[in-house]
């Protein structure tokens, strides 16, 4: 039963999931942060060439 807690406590694989699971988790917050702040920008240049391109 010691022997059994013992390797539990030293086992570190499940400490890199997490570890990698955040880092993941991070990324995909700074690329949502990203587009929401390009998706803006490219809305209002977008905006402007169709209304050059609407012909009256």
């Amino acid at each position: 039963m010691r022997t059994s807690v013992v390797r539990f406590v030293k086992d570190e694989s499940g400490a890199t999931a997490i570890e990698y699971g955040l880092i993941a988790a991070g990324i995909a917050v700074a690329i949502i942060a990203a587009i929401g702040a390009l998706g803006d920008a490219l809305d209002g240049m977008f905006r402007g060439i169709a209304g050059k391109l609407v012909v009256e």
